[in-house]
Protein backbone atom coordinates (compact mmCIF):
# COMPACT_ATOMS: atom_id res chain seq x y z
CA UNK A 1 0.00 0.00 0.00
CA UNK A 2 1.39 3.41 -0.99
CA UNK A 3 1.43 6.36 1.42
CA UNK A 4 1.65 9.97 0.34
CA UNK A 5 2.22 13.01 2.55
CA UNK A 6 0.50 16.14 1.26
CA UNK A 7 2.11 18.60 3.67
CA UNK A 8 3.93 20.34 0.82
CA UNK A 9 0.89 20.58 -1.41
CA UNK A 10 -0.71 23.97 -2.00
CA UNK A 11 -4.22 22.79 -2.75
CA UNK A 12 -7.34 24.86 -2.08
CA UNK A 13 -11.12 25.00 -2.14
CA UNK A 14 -12.23 21.36 -2.27
CA UNK A 15 -11.19 17.86 -1.36
CA UNK A 16 -10.09 15.30 -3.90
CA UNK A 17 -11.65 11.90 -3.59
CA UNK A 18 -11.32 9.13 -6.07
CA UNK A 19 -12.33 5.73 -7.14
CA UNK A 20 -9.44 3.73 -5.83
CA UNK A 21 -7.34 6.59 -4.44
CA UNK A 22 -8.48 9.31 -2.11
CA UNK A 23 -6.71 12.47 -1.02
CA UNK A 24 -8.09 14.34 1.90
CA UNK A 25 -5.78 17.26 1.26
CA UNK A 26 -7.86 20.17 0.03
CA UNK A 27 -7.35 20.62 -3.68
CA UNK A 28 -8.29 22.70 -6.66
CA UNK A 29 -8.75 21.18 -10.10
CA UNK A 30 -5.54 22.60 -11.55
CA UNK A 31 -3.03 20.51 -9.54
CA UNK A 32 -4.93 17.25 -9.85
CA UNK A 33 -3.40 16.00 -13.09
CA UNK A 34 0.16 16.77 -11.95
CA UNK A 35 -0.55 15.13 -8.61
CA UNK A 36 -1.74 11.92 -10.18
CA UNK A 37 1.16 11.76 -12.61
CA UNK A 38 3.34 11.07 -9.60
CA UNK A 39 1.32 8.04 -8.54
CA UNK A 40 2.53 4.52 -9.41
CA UNK A 41 -0.72 3.65 -11.20
CA UNK A 42 -2.75 5.48 -13.81
CA UNK A 43 -6.04 6.03 -12.05
CA UNK A 44 -9.14 7.06 -13.94
CA UNK A 45 -10.09 10.52 -12.83
CA UNK A 46 -13.01 12.84 -13.32
CA UNK A 47 -13.64 16.23 -11.79
CA UNK A 48 -16.87 18.20 -11.91
CA UNK A 49 -16.79 21.70 -10.46
CA UNK A 50 -19.45 24.32 -10.05
CA UNK A 51 -19.90 27.11 -7.58
CA UNK A 52 -20.25 26.03 -3.94
CA UNK A 53 -19.80 22.34 -4.71
CA UNK A 54 -17.12 20.01 -6.05
CA UNK A 55 -16.98 16.28 -6.69
CA UNK A 56 -14.53 13.70 -7.94
CA UNK A 57 -14.73 10.10 -9.09
CA UNK A 58 -11.57 8.12 -9.79
CA UNK A 59 -10.18 4.60 -9.76
CA UNK A 60 -6.75 3.16 -9.08
CA UNK A 61 -4.63 1.05 -6.77
CA UNK A 62 -5.01 0.56 -3.04
CA UNK A 63 -3.62 3.56 -1.13
CA UNK A 64 -3.78 5.46 2.11
CA UNK A 65 -4.00 9.23 2.34
CA UNK A 66 -3.89 11.53 5.33
CA UNK A 67 -4.93 15.11 5.90
CA UNK A 68 -2.40 16.26 8.45
CA UNK A 69 -2.39 19.19 10.84
CA UNK A 70 -0.09 21.08 8.49
CA UNK A 71 -2.67 20.81 5.69
CA UNK A 72 -5.25 22.70 7.71
CA UNK A 73 -3.49 25.97 6.96
CA UNK A 74 -5.21 25.98 3.55
CA UNK A 75 -8.40 27.11 5.32
CA UNK A 76 -10.67 24.49 3.74
CA UNK A 77 -13.54 23.90 6.19
CA UNK A 78 -15.88 22.06 3.81
CA UNK A 79 -17.67 18.84 4.67
CA UNK A 80 -16.63 15.80 2.69
CA UNK A 81 -19.23 13.16 1.90
CA UNK A 82 -17.51 9.95 0.83
CA UNK A 83 -19.29 7.13 -1.00
CA UNK A 84 -18.14 3.58 -1.56
CA UNK A 85 -19.95 1.84 -4.42
CA UNK A 86 -18.92 -0.90 -4.64
CA UNK A 87 -15.92 -1.67 -2.51
CA UNK A 88 -14.52 -0.98 0.92
CA UNK A 89 -12.56 1.76 2.67
CA UNK A 90 -11.51 2.62 6.19
CA UNK A 91 -11.73 6.14 7.61
CA UNK A 92 -10.37 7.72 10.75
CA UNK A 93 -11.09 11.10 12.36
CA UNK A 94 -11.46 12.45 15.91
CA UNK A 95 -10.19 9.20 17.36
CA UNK A 96 -12.97 7.27 15.65
CA UNK A 97 -12.55 4.61 13.00
CA UNK A 98 -15.16 3.39 10.55
CA UNK A 99 -15.38 0.78 7.81
CA UNK A 100 -17.15 2.05 4.73
CA UNK A 101 -18.76 -0.72 2.72
CA UNK A 102 -20.40 -0.87 -0.70
CA UNK A 103 -23.31 1.47 -1.18
CA UNK A 104 -22.90 3.44 2.05
CA UNK A 105 -21.35 6.84 2.77
CA UNK A 106 -19.84 8.86 5.58
CA UNK A 107 -19.22 12.56 6.28
CA UNK A 108 -15.88 13.98 7.43
CA UNK A 109 -14.57 17.43 8.32
CA UNK A 110 -11.84 18.93 6.16
CA UNK A 111 -11.09 21.38 8.96
CA UNK A 112 -9.61 18.57 11.08
CA UNK A 113 -6.99 15.85 10.51
CA UNK A 114 -8.32 12.67 8.93
CA UNK A 115 -7.18 9.61 7.03
CA UNK A 116 -8.76 7.37 4.43
CA UNK A 117 -7.51 3.94 3.46
CA UNK A 118 -8.86 2.71 0.16
CA UNK A 119 -9.06 -1.07 -0.04
CA UNK A 120 -10.96 -1.94 -3.21
CA UNK A 121 -13.93 -1.09 -5.41
CA UNK A 122 -15.15 2.26 -6.68
CA UNK A 123 -15.55 5.51 -4.82
CA UNK A 124 -16.94 8.99 -5.20
CA UNK A 125 -16.63 12.13 -3.15
CA UNK A 126 -18.44 15.42 -2.75
CA UNK A 127 -17.27 18.56 -0.93
CA UNK A 128 -20.00 20.83 0.44
CA UNK A 129 -19.32 24.19 2.13
CA UNK A 130 -19.81 24.04 5.88
CA UNK A 131 -21.92 27.20 5.75
CA UNK A 132 -24.37 25.61 3.32
CA UNK A 133 -24.95 22.62 5.60
CA UNK A 134 -24.99 24.70 8.78
CA UNK A 135 -28.01 26.55 7.38
CA UNK A 136 -29.82 23.24 6.95
CA UNK A 137 -28.61 21.01 9.79
CA UNK A 138 -28.62 21.87 13.50
CA UNK A 139 -25.32 20.18 14.43
CA UNK A 140 -23.06 19.52 11.46
CA UNK A 141 -20.06 18.41 13.50
CA UNK A 142 -22.18 15.96 15.47
CA UNK A 143 -23.00 14.11 12.24
CA UNK A 144 -19.47 13.37 11.03
CA UNK A 145 -18.00 9.86 11.10
CA UNK A 146 -21.51 8.45 11.28
CA UNK A 147 -22.38 5.91 8.57
CA UNK A 148 -25.04 7.00 6.07
CA UNK A 149 -26.75 3.80 5.03
CA UNK A 150 -27.88 3.30 1.45
CA UNK A 151 -31.21 1.91 2.59
CA UNK A 152 -32.36 5.33 3.81
CA UNK A 153 -34.69 7.02 1.36
CA UNK A 154 -33.00 10.43 1.54
CA UNK A 155 -29.61 8.96 0.70
CA UNK A 156 -30.94 6.88 -2.20
CA UNK A 157 -32.68 9.93 -3.61
CA UNK A 158 -29.53 12.01 -3.26
CA UNK A 159 -27.27 9.47 -4.99
CA UNK A 160 -29.69 8.95 -7.89
CA UNK A 161 -29.92 12.73 -8.34
CA UNK A 162 -26.13 13.09 -8.38
CA UNK A 163 -25.71 10.30 -10.93
CA UNK A 164 -28.30 11.88 -13.17
CA UNK A 165 -26.75 15.35 -12.91
CA UNK A 166 -23.27 14.06 -13.77
CA UNK A 167 -24.50 11.79 -16.54
CA UNK A 168 -26.62 14.42 -18.28
CA UNK A 169 -24.19 17.28 -17.55
CA UNK A 170 -27.12 19.35 -16.32
CA UNK A 171 -24.95 22.36 -15.52
CA UNK A 172 -25.09 24.22 -18.83
CA UNK A 173 -26.21 27.64 -17.58
CA UNK A 174 -25.41 29.68 -14.45
CA UNK A 175 -29.05 29.67 -13.36
CA UNK A 176 -29.32 25.91 -13.76
CA UNK A 177 -26.06 25.37 -11.90
CA UNK A 178 -27.35 27.50 -9.04
CA UNK A 179 -30.54 25.45 -8.83
CA UNK A 180 -28.70 22.12 -8.98
CA UNK A 181 -26.23 23.18 -6.28
CA UNK A 182 -29.10 24.23 -4.00
CA UNK A 183 -30.80 20.89 -4.53
CA UNK A 184 -27.57 19.03 -3.78
CA UNK A 185 -27.05 20.95 -0.56
CA UNK A 186 -30.64 20.23 0.51
CA UNK A 187 -30.37 16.53 -0.31
CA UNK A 188 -27.00 16.13 1.43
CA UNK A 189 -28.48 17.73 4.54
CA UNK A 190 -31.44 15.34 4.47
CA UNK A 191 -29.14 12.35 3.95
CA UNK A 192 -26.58 13.05 6.69
CA UNK A 193 -29.24 14.16 9.18
CA UNK A 194 -30.85 10.70 9.05
CA UNK A 195 -34.10 12.21 7.78
CA UNK A 196 -37.19 10.00 8.13
CA UNK A 197 -39.14 8.86 5.07
CA UNK A 198 -39.62 11.79 2.72
CA UNK A 199 -42.97 10.69 1.37
CA UNK A 200 -44.50 12.95 -1.27
CA UNK A 201 -42.72 16.07 -0.11
CA UNK A 202 -43.23 19.35 -1.91
CA UNK A 203 -39.68 20.52 -1.07
CA UNK A 204 -38.03 21.63 -4.31
CA UNK A 205 -34.96 19.42 -3.85
CA UNK A 206 -37.06 16.33 -3.19
CA UNK A 207 -39.33 17.09 -6.13
CA UNK A 208 -36.32 17.60 -8.43
CA UNK A 209 -34.64 14.39 -7.27
CA UNK A 210 -37.81 12.33 -7.58
CA UNK A 211 -38.48 13.81 -11.00
CA UNK A 212 -35.01 12.86 -12.23
CA UNK A 213 -35.39 9.38 -10.79
CA UNK A 214 -38.68 8.93 -12.66
CA UNK A 215 -37.18 10.18 -15.94
CA UNK A 216 -34.20 7.86 -15.56
CA UNK A 217 -36.49 4.92 -14.92
CA UNK A 218 -38.61 5.70 -17.98
CA UNK A 219 -35.49 6.09 -20.13
CA UNK A 220 -34.25 2.68 -19.00
CA UNK A 221 -37.56 0.79 -19.23
CA UNK A 222 -39.54 2.49 -22.02
CA UNK A 223 -39.35 -0.61 -24.25
CA UNK A 224 -41.34 -2.67 -21.75
CA UNK A 225 -44.91 -3.03 -23.10
CA UNK A 226 -46.46 -2.97 -19.64
CA UNK A 227 -44.79 0.24 -18.51
CA UNK A 228 -47.41 2.52 -16.95
CA UNK A 229 -47.81 5.39 -14.52
CA UNK A 230 -48.92 2.92 -11.87
CA UNK A 231 -45.96 0.58 -12.43
CA UNK A 232 -43.37 3.38 -12.26
CA UNK A 233 -45.02 5.03 -9.26
CA UNK A 234 -45.01 1.71 -7.42
CA UNK A 235 -41.32 1.22 -8.26
CA UNK A 236 -40.47 4.72 -7.00
CA UNK A 237 -42.54 4.38 -3.83
CA UNK A 238 -44.90 7.24 -4.64
CA UNK A 239 -48.54 7.54 -5.70
CA UNK A 240 -49.66 7.75 -9.33
CA UNK A 241 -51.12 11.20 -8.69
CA UNK A 242 -47.83 12.48 -7.28
CA UNK A 243 -45.91 11.04 -10.25
CA UNK A 244 -48.27 12.78 -12.69
CA UNK A 245 -47.70 16.06 -10.86
CA UNK A 246 -43.95 15.54 -11.18
CA UNK A 247 -44.28 14.99 -14.93
CA UNK A 248 -46.57 17.99 -15.33
CA UNK A 249 -43.91 20.21 -13.75
CA UNK A 250 -41.56 19.61 -16.71
CA UNK A 251 -44.04 19.75 -19.61
CA UNK A 252 -44.49 16.38 -21.38
CA UNK A 253 -46.78 13.91 -19.67
CA UNK A 254 -45.71 10.40 -18.75
CA UNK A 255 -47.28 8.94 -21.91
CA UNK A 256 -45.85 11.64 -24.16
CA UNK A 257 -42.33 11.13 -22.86
CA UNK A 258 -42.54 7.35 -23.06
CA UNK A 259 -43.95 7.43 -26.60
CA UNK A 260 -41.28 9.89 -27.74
CA UNK A 261 -38.54 7.54 -26.55
CA UNK A 262 -40.22 4.61 -28.28
CA UNK A 263 -40.71 6.50 -31.54
CA UNK A 264 -37.12 7.73 -31.60
CA UNK A 265 -35.90 4.18 -31.07
CA UNK A 266 -38.20 2.94 -33.85
CA UNK A 267 -36.86 5.62 -36.20
CA UNK A 268 -33.33 4.52 -35.42
CA UNK A 269 -34.15 0.89 -36.15
CA UNK A 270 -35.92 1.78 -39.40
CA UNK A 271 -32.99 3.78 -40.73
CA UNK A 272 -30.16 1.43 -39.83
CA UNK A 273 -28.23 -0.13 -42.76
CA UNK A 274 -29.81 -3.57 -42.29
CA UNK A 275 -33.25 -2.23 -41.33
CA UNK A 276 -35.04 -4.09 -44.13
CA UNK A 277 -34.47 -7.42 -42.43
CA UNK A 278 -36.89 -6.67 -39.59
CA UNK A 279 -40.65 -6.39 -40.06
CA UNK A 280 -42.26 -3.12 -39.05
CA UNK A 281 -44.61 -4.95 -36.71
CA UNK A 282 -41.62 -6.51 -34.97
CA UNK A 283 -39.99 -3.10 -34.58
CA UNK A 284 -43.18 -1.74 -33.04
CA UNK A 285 -43.22 -4.57 -30.52
CA UNK A 286 -39.51 -4.25 -29.82
CA UNK A 287 -39.75 -0.59 -28.85
CA UNK A 288 -42.73 -1.20 -26.56
CA UNK A 289 -45.90 -0.77 -28.61
CA UNK A 290 -48.36 -3.64 -28.34
CA UNK A 291 -50.74 -2.14 -30.95
CA UNK A 292 -49.14 -1.79 -34.41
CA UNK A 293 -51.93 0.44 -35.78
CA UNK A 294 -51.48 2.83 -32.86
CA UNK A 295 -47.73 2.83 -33.48
CA UNK A 296 -48.23 3.66 -37.17
CA UNK A 297 -50.53 6.59 -36.34
CA UNK A 298 -48.17 8.05 -33.76
CA UNK A 299 -45.18 7.59 -36.05
CA UNK A 300 -46.82 9.44 -38.95
CA UNK A 301 -47.93 12.26 -36.68
CA UNK A 302 -44.43 12.61 -35.21
CA UNK A 303 -42.29 12.26 -38.35
CA UNK A 304 -44.68 13.15 -41.17
CA UNK A 305 -44.48 9.78 -42.88
CA UNK A 306 -45.32 6.16 -42.20
CA UNK A 307 -42.71 3.69 -40.94
CA UNK A 308 -42.77 2.03 -44.35
CA UNK A 309 -42.32 5.37 -46.10
CA UNK A 310 -39.32 6.24 -43.92
CA UNK A 311 -37.76 2.87 -44.63
CA UNK A 312 -38.26 3.23 -48.42
CA UNK A 313 -36.84 6.76 -48.36
CA UNK A 314 -33.81 5.46 -46.51
CA UNK A 315 -33.25 2.76 -49.14
CA UNK A 316 -33.75 5.23 -51.98
CA UNK A 317 -31.04 7.53 -50.68
CA UNK A 318 -28.43 4.77 -50.80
Amino acid sequence: MHRIDFRRATFRNAFVFRYGVSTLAAASCAPISSLYRSLPSRPMRRCERFRACACWALKGTSMRFKRLQANLADGDDSIGVIFCSPGKSQLSQRGQEADLCAGNAIAILHSEPASVTYIDGSQFGLAVPREALAQRVADVEGLVMRPILQRTEAFRLFTSYMKSVLRTKALSTPKLRETVVTHIHDLVALAIDDCPALGESSASAVVAARHRAVLDYIATHFQEPGLSVQAVARRQGISSRYLQRLMASSGPSFTERMNELRLQQALKLLTEPDAGRQRISDIALEVGFSDVSYFNRLFRTRFGDSPRGVRLARKGSH
